[in-house]
C-alpha cells in the first residue's frame, strides 16, 4: 500500500468515553449522565463517571500518542463542561482543559482534529426538548463560536458533528442510546436539528475563521446489502440505507432531503420542522467529510413492530438486520467485511461526485484479550480495512483507528474493549497492547512509502 505525503495517521476518542471527572471543575450534566443514571440502560449499570479519567490523566495519554508515532489525534469537547447549562455561564475551567490537551498535543507534532459534539448533549437543554426543538440548533451554533473563538488560535480541523445518525434515530427513535426516546416525529425532527445546527456552526466560525482553518462533519456509514434478490428485500435495504445513510448525506452535499422520507414517514410527521431557508444553511460547503465505517449491515423485509401506523417510531421501517453471512465477526459480533469499507467511500463519492476529501475518522474493532495483550485478530482487521479504505479510489487523506484507550462504549458499558491501549479499569494502568506497537511499525512504513 502506498498513501500520498501529507496523508494524515490518527486515533479517535470521545470526552464522555473517556474523560471521567463527571462533576469536577463546574461541569454540568449531559443526557449521557442522565441516562447511564437509569436502571438498566447501561450493561452492568455502567456510567461515565470515572471511564479511563483522561482527565486527569491527560499527559500521560499525550505521551502514548507521541510514542504511536500518530501525526494527528482526533477527540472531542464536552459541551457541559464548557457551558454547563447549554447556554450562557461560561466554564473557564473547560476551556483551559482542553487548551492544555492540545498545546501538549501541538508540543508533540500531533494535529488536534477537534469534534465540537460526540453525543453528550447537555441535560438543561434536553429539558427544554433538546434535539425536537429548533433552538438548539442555535445554541450549538453558539456554542461552536465560543469554543472556536478560544481555541482557534492553536485548531486547525473543526468537526461539528460526530454520526448525527445515532444521535437523532438510535437517541429519540430508538431509544438505545440518550436521551433514550422512543418517537417518531420528534425523532425526525431531531435529524433536521443536528443537520441545521452544523450548517450554522460552520457558517459561524468561519466568518471568523483563519485561511488555513478547515471544517468538517463525521458520517458513520454502513452500506446495506438485501439479504436476497426479492423485491421485498431490495426495498428494505433501500429503506435502511437512506435512514442510515442518505437522510444525511444528501441534504449535506446534494441540496435535498431523500424523496423515499415522504413514503417512510408520512404517517407519523409533517415534516413542519423544515424551513425554505434550511437546506441552504445545511448545504454549506465542507472542506472534508469524515466516514466512520465499521461493518455492514445485511437487510431483510420484516414486518413493523407497530402495527399502526400513526403509532410508529421513526426507527420502525420493516427491517430485519439479525440475518448475518458465514463470515468472521468481531468480539461484538459485527460481520468483520472489509470489502464494506470500499463500497461505503466509493457509494458516498459516486452519489456525490463533488464530494469534499474524506477522512476515515474511525475504524475498529472488539475482541478478547489472549496471552496477555497479543490481539492478532485485530491487527488482521486493522490492516485489511486499511487496505480497503485505500482501495476505494476516493481524495482520502487520512485514516483515524478507534480507538486510543478502552473506554465506556455506550449502552454495552465497559464490556467491550476498542482501545490499542488496555485499561485496567480499577487501577487505571494504561497498557500498550501488540496492536499499538504493529499501528506504529505500519505508520512508520507507509510513511517510507514500504
Amino acid at each position: 500500500m502506498s498513501f500520498p505525503d501529507g496523508f494524515r495517521w490518527g486515533v479517535a476518542t470521545s470526552a464522555y468515553q473517556i474523560e471521567g471527572a463527571a462533576r469536577l471543575d463546574g461541569r454540568g450534566p449531559s443526557i449521557w449522565d442522565t441516562f447511564a443514571a437509569a436502571p438498566g440502560a447501561v450493561a452492568s449499570g455502567d456510567t461515565g463517571d470515572v471511564a479511563a479519567d483522561h482527565y486527569h490523566r491527560w499527559a500521560e495519554d499525550v505521551r502514548l500518542l507521541a510514542d504511536l508515532g500518530v501525526d494527528s489525534y482526533r477527540f472531542s469537547v464536552s459541551w457541559s463542561r464548557i457551558l454547563p447549562e447549554g447556554r450562557g455561564k461560561v466554564e473557564q475551567r473547560g476551556l483551559d482543559f482542553y487548551r492544555r490537551l492540545v498545546e501538549a498535543m501541538l508540543s508533540k507534532g500531533i494535529e488536534p482534529f477537534l469534534t465540537l459534539y460526540h453525543w453528550d448533549l447537555p441535560q438543561a437543554l434536553e429539558d427544554q426538548g433538546g434535539w425536537r426543538n429548533r433552538d438548539t440548533s442555535h445554541r450549538f451554533a453558539d456554542y461552536a463560536a465560543l469554543v472556536h473563538e478560544s481555541l482557534g488560535d492553536v485548531v486547525r480541523k473543526w468537526t461539528t458533528l460526530n454520526e448525527p445518525y445515532c444521535s437523532s434515530i438510535v437517541g429519540y427513535g430508538e431509544g438505545r442510546h440518550a436521551p433514550g426516546a422512543r418517537e417518531g416525529h420528534g425523532a425526525l425532527a431531531a435529524v433536521h436539528h443536528l443537520l441545521l445546527g452544523h450548517g450554522l456552526a460552520v457558517q459561524s466560525m468561519r466568518a471568523n475563521g483563519l485561511p488555513e482553518q478547515e471544517f468538517g462533519i463525521v458520517l458513520n456509514q454502513s452500506p446495506t446489502v438485501p439479504v436476497s434478490d426479492s423485491p421485498a428485500d431490495v426495498a428494505a435495504a433501500t429503506r435502511q440505507d437512506v435512514l442510515l445513510r442518505r437522510q444525511f448525506s444528501d441534504p449535506l452535499f446534494g441540496g435535498a432531503y431523500p424523496d423515499e422520507l415522504t413514503s417512510m414517514f408520512g404517517d407519523i410527521t409533517d415534516f413542519s420542522f423544515q424551513q425554505d431557508v434550511d437546506l441552504a444553511i445545511i448545504g454549506e460547503p465542507l472542506d472534508y467529510v469524515g466516514l466512520n465505517y465499521y461493518y455492514r449491515l445485511h437487510v431483510a423485509d420484516a414486518p413493523h413492530r407497530e402495527p399502526d401506523p400513526a403509532k410508529r417510531t421513526a426507527h420502525d421501517i420493516g427491517v430485519d438486520t439479525t440475518q448475518l453471512p458465514d463470515v468472521p465477526r468481531t468480539g461484538m459480533g459485527w460481520p468483520v467485511e472489509p470489502a464494506g469499507m470500499t463500497t461505503a467511500l466509493a457509494d458516498l463519492k459516486a452519489r456525490h461526485p463533488d464530494l469534499p476529501p474524506v477522512y476515515v475518522t474511525e475504524n475498529g474493532c472488539v475482541y478478547p484479550d489472549v496471552d496477555g495483550f497479543e490481539d492478532t485478530e485485530r491487527i488482521a482487521y486493522l490492516r485489511d480495512h486499511i487496505a480497503a479504505a485505500q482501495a476505494a479510489g476516493v481524495d482520502l487523506r487520512g485514516y483515524f483507528c478507534w480507538s486510543l484507550l478502552d473506554n465506556f462504549e455506550w449502552a454495552h458499558g465497559y464490556k467491550h474493549r476498542f482501545g490499542l491501549v488496555h485499561v485496567d479499569y480499577e487501577t487505571l494502568v494504561r497498557t500498550p497492547r501488540a496492536s499499538y506497537h504493529w499501528y506504529r511499525s505500519f505508520i512508520e512504513g507507509a510513511r517510507q512509502g514500504s
